[in-house]
C-alpha cells in the first residue's frame, strides 16, 4: 500500500437494520426485510417503509440540539460520532482545520420543510418556524456535523440523488489526495419517509405494492419484483490517508482504490437500458483502482428492486465483469434509503470484505432470467474476498461507482 493511499479506519451506521455497525452487520447478514406497515403514511397508496427501528434521537443528542435538526440530520450526527469513534480519533484533541466533512443526500431537511408548509396553511405564516432555514436545506447535514466534531476544514454537500453516497466518498478522497486535508468524514443521510415524498413516489409508479405481504416487497432481481421500498438512514466512513493511519496505529478496514462517475444524460428518471454511461462509470472505477474485472470478488449491487434498474445493471455487470463475483443488493432487508443508500451499502461492502463474507439479498426466490450473475440468497456466502465494487445510480441518471480493497 502507498503513502498516499486513501483507506477507511472508521465506519458509522444507522438503518432499518439496526443502529449501530454492529447491529447493522447482523441485521444485513440475517436476510430478514426491516419493510413494515408505517403508521405515518396511512390513507397514501402505499404505507409501509423501512424505518430505523427505536431510534430515540434524545438518546444520543440534547434535546435542545436535537431540535433544531432535521431528522436526516441527526441520523448523520450520530453516524458521524460512531465512525469516528471507531476510527480512534477524538475530535478534542485533533486538528479541525485539517478535517474535511463531505456528506452527501438526495431529499435534505424535507421533513421540516413539510411540516412547517402545512403549519402555513392551516394556521397562517406567523406560525412558521425561523428555524426551517437552518434545517431545511440540504448543506446542513455536512454543517451540523462539523459543527457538533469540530471540523473547520472543507465542508461539502454532495447531492447526486441515489447516487450521493459514492460521490461523498469519492470527492473526499479527492481532498485527502490534493492534501487539503488530514481526515474526511464522507458518507450521505437521507430520512424521506414523509407523506409527500412518498405520494409523489407512488404517483411515479416507483413503489412496490405489495401491501399483502409487506415484509416481501424489497426483492431485488427476483422476478416478481414490482418496485422499491424507501427507507431511512446514515453512513459514515472516515477516511485517512494510509501514511498518516499508519504513523498513528490505527486500524485500517479497507483502502478506497477507485472511484467512477458518469451521467446517463437519458431521462430524468429512468436508467438508460443500454447501461453505457454505468458501464463507463464501473470502467473508469477499475482503471482508477489499477485492477482487472477478474480480480473483483464481489458487487454490492445497486439492486433498487425496480424492474428497470435491476436488469440494467446485471447486464453491465455481466458484460463488465462476468459471472465471478459474488452479488448481493442489501436492500432486500433495508430498503432504499435514496441519497443514503450507497454510503451505507459501501459500509456493508468494506464490512464484507473484512469477514470474507457476502450478505444474502433478502426475498430473492426465483432470479429474473435476464439476470445471470452469481447472486447470493437465502443465507451468507462465505468466500475469500480481496476486492469489491459498490454500484449506486440515481434520478437525473447520475452514477457512481467504488472500488474497495482488503488493507
Amino acid at each position: 500500500m502507498n503513502a498516499d493511499d486513501v483507506v477507511v479506519t472508521g465506519l458509522g451506521l444507522i438503518s432499518p437494520a439496526g443502529i449501530g455497525v454492529a447491529d447493522n452487520w447482523k441485521g444485513v447478514l440475517s436476510g430478514r426485510s426491516a419493510a413494515a406497515s408505517d403508521p405515518e403514511l396511512a390513507g397514501l397508496p402505499v404505507d409501509f417503509s423501512c424505518r430505523v427501528p427505536g431510534f430515540d434521537i434524545t438518546d444520543h443528542l440534547d434535546r435542545r440540539v436535537a431540535f433544531k435538526l432535521d431528522r436526516a440530520t441527526q441520523l448523520a450526527v450520530v453516524a458521524a460520532r460512531e465512525a469516528v469513534a471507531d476510527a480512534g480519533l477524538d475530535p478534542r484533541s485533533w486538528d479541525g482545520a485539517r478535517v474535511a466533512v463531505v456528506l452527501g443526500t438526495s431529499m435534505g431537511g424535507v421533513g421540516s420543510m413539510e411540516r412547517e408548509h402545512a403549519k402555513m396553511l392551516q394556521e397562517g405564516h406567523s406560525w412558521v418556524s425561523p428555524l426551517v432555514w437552518v434545517m431545511s436545506p440540504v448543506n446542513m447535514i455536512p454543517a451540523a456535523v462539523a459543527m457538533d466534531l469540530g471540523a473547520r476544514g472543507p465542508n461539502l454537500c454532495a447531492a447526486t440523488a441515489c447516487a450521493s453516497g459514492p460521490t461523498a466518498v469519492g470527492t473526499a478522497r479527492q481532498l485527502l489526495r490534493a492534501g487539503m486535508c488530514d481526515i474526511a468524514i464522507a458518507g450521505a443521510a437521507d430520512a424521506p419517509l414523509t407523506r409527500m415524498t412518498m405520494a409523489g413516489l407512488a404517483q411515479m409508479g416507483a413503489l412496490s405494492t405489495r401491501a399483502d405481504d409487506i415484509a416481501a416487497a424489497s426483492r431485488p432481481f427476483d422476478r416478481h419484483r414490482d418496485g422499491m421500498v424507501v427507507a431511512e438512514a446514515a453512513g459514515v466512513l472516515v477516511l485517512e490517508r494510509s501514511a498518516d493511519a499508519g504513523a498513528r496505529g490505527a486500524r485500517v478496514r479497507a483502502k478506497v482504490a477507485g472511484y467512477g462517475a458518469t451521467c446517463d444524460a437519458h431521462h430524468l428518471s429512468a436508467p438508460d437500458p443500454s447501461g453505457r454511461a454505468v458501464e463507463a462509470a464501473l470502467r473508469q472505477a477499475l482503471t482508477d483502482a489499477d485492477l482487472s474485472p477478474q480480480d473483483i470478488d464481489h458487487v454490492n449491487a445497486h439492486g433498487s428492486s425496480t424492474p428497470l434498474n435491476d436488469v440494467t445493471e446485471a447486464r453491465v455487470v455481466r458484460r463488465v465483469l462476468g459471472d465471478r463475483a459474488l452479488v448481493t443488493s442489501t436492500k432486500g432487508v433495508t430498503g432504499h434509503a435514496l441519497g443514503a443508500a450507497g454510503a451505507i451499502e459501501a459500509a456493508y461492502t468494506v464490512l464484507a470484505l473484512q469477514e470474507d463474507t457476502v450478505p444474502p439479498t433478502a426475498n430473492l426466490d426465483a432470479l429474473d432470467e435476464e439476470v445471470e450473475l452469481d447472486v447470493v440468497a437465502k443465507e451468507p456466502r462465505t468466500a475469500p474476498l480481496r476486492a469489491a465494487v459498490t454500484n449506486s445510480f440515481g434520478f437525473g441518471g447520475q452514477n457512481g461507482v467504488l472500488v474497495l480493497t482488503a488493507p
